[in-house]
């Protein structure tokens, strides 16, 4: 199961739905005038990315939507594979169920993998029913903690079944190894992999973030720990007089294990390489004459870069783990400049992805719920629940900015405002309400919040905020 495996998604942009225009009309009707009667203001120019021209959303959704396919398709594939293992009497199934709890531990991430890839999808499904592209691009970044997160957690749960197989191997053909060793072996393993998947499974942003891009490092040490069961098993056949055995050993962990594909392991006596240089190719990123990811990977993980889903260090960790790197700095100003940019990386690009830091060494900015949360139970009523619940559009603003959209410090006197956020907002939708002569839907409501972030220029960088 190559990491590329890991990392990638099908699905295209879906086609316009009949209920974007009714709610397109019901928006032009008040367009014309700001919520104080006021001529609009007009739009500051159109600087969103594009290719050829076109938008560059649908490009983004594709991608996104292949990503979480190649996901889905490999945890899929260790979950069949889990049942097996624990099944095998020669192997892991044996010994009395010593190591059930080592095949269970990998059976319990499928779950949250699998449920983390559902939410994805339906963000990914939701951001196509909207109009508004500023808005339909900010509802795919929502994506980006949480394809980051199963990307990650993707990548561990096949590389600890790479270790499940070959404990399954030495039970079967090396006796002398002994079961208790070989429990603690695994025992240490899941130690280094479970703090990573606990914070990859909270789904915490910042906890995502500092995972993913600390990668390299953990698959460095998981690497070394591979390689000393696989040569301690290889010393105890040798000295129970098997050493053509144990070449053959050593020959069928190569082809057993998946590590040889996530994990690029030197021979047992060379150490993991330092300063290898990595260059942009026609067919990908290469490691000297080896091409380590390809290009179509490349041209999607840039456009969700760019696209401000996920971030460019992640990526850059990413491409070292194919590379081999896995001991060298995580940073992605450690890549070279060639590879750097054709992922995308730029410091325009770098200002768009939000980490859940107002800025280097500063608190934590405000968040503003664009849907108030003071009536949340009205826009329940209208589907904002779930993934698409009003916590999940927040803005992070400058504390400054923040107190003045909502009239001042004093909150309660801000209310009486009548541009206060929270009143603007709500007159706007239940006038388009009363106008449309029914309930408005949720696509309608986020194309109507659209325009009037649009015109008081609250830029659609959503964050998730939790609720009070």
């Amino acid at each position: 199961m190559a990491l590329c495996a890991v990392l990638i998604v099908s699905g295209c942009a879906g086609v316009e739905a009949p209920e974007r225009r009714s709610g397109s009309r019901v928006l032009r009707q008040r367009a014309a005038f700001a919520p104080d009667g006021s001529p609009e203001r007009r739009r500051s120019p159109d600087t969103r990315p594009r290719i050829g021209g076109q938008s560059s959303v649908p490009f983004t959704h594709q991608a996104v939507t292949e990503v979480l396919g190649e996901v889905k398709d490999t945890v899929d594939g260790v979950a069949r594979t889990l049942p097996r293992l624990a099944a095998n009497t020669k192997g892991l199934g044996g010994s009395d169920g010593v190591f059930t709890r080592y095949t269970d531990y990998g059976s319990i991430q499928v779950p949250w993998l699998r449920g983390a890839t559902a939410r994805v999808t339906s963000l990914a499904d939701a951001s196509e029913t909207v109009e508004d592209e500023d808005m339909r691009a900010g509802i795919l970044r929502l994506t980006g903690p949480r394809i980051e997160a199963v990307m990650s957690g993707a990548m561990l749960l096949t590389t600890w079944l790479d270790f499940l197989r070959l404990a399954e191997v030495i039970q079967q053909e090396c006796p002398f190894y002994g079961v208790e060793r070989l429990f603690v072996d695994l025992d240490r393993v899941q130690k280094r992999i479970e703090p990573a998947m606990t914070a990859l499974a909270s789904m915490d942003p910042d906890k995502v973030q500092a995972t993913a891009t600390a990668m390299p490092e953990l698959m460095g040490q998981i690497t070394r720990e591979f390689q000393s069961i696989q040569e301690g098993a290889r010393g105890a056949m040798e000295r129970g007089g098997r050493v053509v055995a144990a070449a053959q050993f050593l020959e069928m962990l190569t082809l057993v294990s998946a590590l040889k594909a996530t994990l690029p392991r030197p021979p047992p006596a060379a150490p993991v390489t330092f300063g290898v240089g990595l260059v942009m190719g026609s067919g990908g990123v290469m490691l000297g004459s080896r091409i380590v990811v390809t290009a179509e990977w490349v041209e999607r993980m840039r456009r969700l870069v760019q696209a401000g889903v996920i971030s460019a260090p992640v990526v850059s960790a990413a491409v070292r783990i194919h590379a081999g790197q896995v001991l060298m700095a995580q940073a992605k100003q450690d890549l070279p400049k060639g590879v750097r940019e054709a992922l995308g990386d730029s410091p325009e690009v770098r200002a768009m992805h939000e980490t859940g830091r107002a800025g280097a060494g500063m608190s934590s900015a405000p968040k503003h719920h664009v849907l108030p949360q003071e009536h949340r139970e009205w826009f329940e009523k209208r589907g904002f629940t779930g993934e698409m619940s009003i916590d999940q559009f927040c803005v992070r603003m400058e504390q400054s900015h923040h107190e003045a959209i909502h009239g001042g410090g004093d909150w309660r006197l801000g209310r009486l405002w009548p541009r206060e956020w929270n009143q603007m907002i709500m007159r706007t939708l239940t006038t388009a309400e009363r106008e449309a002569g029914r309930t408005l839907t949720r696509t309608e409501i986020l194309n109507i919040v659209a325009e009037t972030m649009h015109d008081q220029e609250i830029p659609m960088r959503f964050t998730s905020g939790r609720r009070r």
